[in-house]
């Protein structure tokens, strides 16, 4: 049986806010229709940042890369490394094909680098410079030939610590742009920034709803809503780590939904007064409190088999699995971001380190489709050639027929002329279905 130990006093709003669509939607319409000028006005206004250009010089981003330690260099360094090692292995399993599926016919797919792509790089309540590695970083190792970046500033002032992980993963054009503005100027292009082809990262709600409305004029990574973890345990681990492992993600902010399923209802208990206790000595404990106060749930389960499918109903953007038998777990488990398995493994490690992708579907979203990942930035293309006059003529003839089926005149004389040019010299020729004699 599956009880409520804790149920959420509200789950989160799937649908659309017509009030942050129609902010949006305004701003779109000015910086699509005066480019610099409105992104200036914007800038000003949101991020209280007044700059004649908001693209980063090279002396700045200089500067930025300079002001880090030796140890936060050094940090970056091995994130990166991390990031890029993983990208690159997946990177390797996308291969071109070629493949002659009948005597000549050759039939194959290129993996083709999306040429611009513009990454957004969160800034506002926590300088995320780990979203740079995640999106610049990944982009570049699938060969992308123009990788910008926008980030707005931290209290006012450029963001260093961001700038200098944008510059490090390899961005070739670093603008200081916040919000919606920054995303409508990387979409439509303005008067000093050229136009990108699709756009990646993660944002707040108003950055995400720009980024659906412009889904379709620009290619998107996702779409992703407030950070979401659940994890599945049992007597095999405490409460003091489920509850760090919970409220950990919860600072993200106070919609963010954390989650515990278990077997164990002493580890039901015990979790909830470790969350007691350390909401009240994190000093993000007052986000963290509230997110679980409203979005947090504990879910008691009789067995695995209930804790599966729960988690499989829930498909939750992290899913951290500590239980006596995570592989059933790694096997079965089928609607999720990302899998963490065991308990030396925890979500924090995938965020900022460990080297797989943190842009991760939230909301339901992981049903049907996975996280950024270097594919998210390479066009699969199909080609096809024929390489004899026979092989032509053999396809024409069925594609001929299947046209006429469908009510096509045009596509059957489109095969009827190649059956006609190549076909009479070919054995068994037969005259096609067509209409034009």
């Amino acid at each position: 049986m599956i009880r409520k130990f804790k149920p959420a006093a509200r789950h989160p709003e799937l649908g659309r806010n017509s009030e942050v669509t129609a902010v949006v939607e305004g701003i779109l319409r000015e910086v699509e229709a005066r480019g610099d000028d409105a992104v200036r006005e914007y800038a000003i206004k949101f991020d209280g940042l007044d700059r004649t250009s908001y693209r980063l010089t090279e002396s700045e981003i200089d500067a930025a890369v300079a002001s880090l330690t030796p140890q936060e260099r050094s940090d970056i360094d091995f994130a990166q490394a991390q990031v890029r090692r993983f990208a690159e292995a997946q990177r390797a399993c996308l291969l071109d094909l070629e493949v002659e599926t009948l005597p000549g016919v050759v039939l194959g797919h290129r993996n083709i680098p999306i040429q611009n792509v513009g990454c957004y790089v969160p800034g506002g309540k926590y300088p995320l410079l780990a979203s740079a590695h995640m999106s610049v970083l990944t982009a570049k190792v699938a060969g992308c030939a123009r990788v910008i970046t926008c980030a707005p500033p931290f209290k006012g002032q450029v963001a260093q610590k961001i700038v200098a992980a944008q510059a490090l993963a390899g961005a070739d054009e670093i603008y200081c742009i916040g919000g919606v503005q920054a995303i409508a100027a990387m979409a439509f292009g303005t008067q000093t920034i050229e136009a990108v082809d699709m756009l990646a990262g993660p944002g707040n709600a108003f950055v995400a709803e720009a980024k659906r409305i412009l889904f379709g004029r620009v290619g998107i990574d996702l779409f992703a809503g407030p950070t979401e973890t659940l994890l599945i345990a049992d007597d095999t681990v405490d409460g003091e780590i489920c509850a760090t492992d919970l409220l950990g993600q919860a600072e993200h902010g106070a919609n963010s939904p954390a989650i515990l399923l278990t077997t164990s209802q002493r580890l039901a208990e015990a979790t909830a007064l470790e969350i007691d206790r350390l909401v009240r000595i994190l000093p993000t404990g007052d986000i963290a409190r509230q997110a679980w106060e409203t979005y947090g749930e504990i879910i008691v389960c009789d067995t695995d088999e209930e804790m599966l499918a729960e988690g499989n109903r829930i498909a939750s953007e992290h899913v951290q699995v500590m239980t006596a038998n995570p592989e059933l777990y790694q096997d079965r488990l089928v609607n999720f971001g990302s899998l963490f398995i065991g308990p030396r493994t925890t979500v924090a490690y995938g965020d900022k380190v460990i080297g797989t992708n943190h842009t991760l579907p939230t909301q339901g979203a992981a049903r049907y489709t996975g996280g950024l990942w270097v594919g998210k930035f390479l066009k699969t293309c199909t080609y096809q050639k024929i390489l004899s006059e026979k092989a032509s003529a053999d396809i024409g003839e069925v594609c001929s027929r299947l046209c006429i089926m469908e009510g096509f005149a045009g596509h059957a004389e489109q095969a009827n002329v190649r059956v006609r040019r190549y076909g009479r010299m070919n054995v068994g020729y037969a005259e096609p279905a067509g209409v034009l004699k």
